[in-house]
């Protein structure tokens, strides 16, 4: 490997290196920031982005388990069994699909829409303070990166399951 490549490729492996460490306390503080919520409803931070993934999927008529599984990268039995859990607190009705009775549909209850929106002012609070520095389109287009970023990673994560 010549000098310049050499170079090239320990900038970028620098650069990666700050992305996934940055990317990596992003994480941390999107968890930290769920726990919060979620303790605030009396449940677990898996269950409150189960809650979230139901209010931005469901249009109307609930949503299907895997569709929430998908959503959040889990296994759907997992998403079964919590949501089992959050219909018991009252937080979340499960009813099956009318054309496939082994396919089960989740909604929010009044409960949990209820609870959702007395603390929707302190979530846009935190929003505001998120996304502070995006003007405009700004927002929008570093969204699009990064789901563009997350593409790459699910297909970077293949190709190193592949080759191990």
């Amino acid at each position: 490997m010549s000098a310049t490549k050499s170079t090239d490729w320990k900038r970028e492996s620098e650069t990666a290196n700050r992305l996934t460490w940055a990317i990596t306390a992003i994480n941390a503080h999107l968890e930290e920031l769920r726990q919060i919520l979620a303790r605030a409803l009396g449940i677990s931070g898996p269950q409150w982005m189960i809650l979230m993934a139901i209010s931005d999927l469901d249009t109307g008529d609930g949503v299907q388990v895997n569709a929430v599984a998908r959503m959040l990268h889990v296994n759907g039995s997992f998403v079964t069994t919590q949501s089992k859990l959050l219909e018991k607190a009252g937080l979340v009705g499960r009813k099956p699909c009318p054309l496939d009775r082994r396919v089960v549909r989740l909604s929010l209850s009044r409960k949990a829409l209820k609870q959702l929106s007395r603390d929707s002012e302190q979530q846009q609070a935190a929003a505001d303070i998120v996304f502070a520095g995006f003007e405009g389109e700004e927002l929008n287009q570093f969204i699009t990166r990064l789901a563009a970023v997350s593409r790459r990673l699910e297909k970077a994560r293949l190709r190193v399951a592949l080759e191990l």
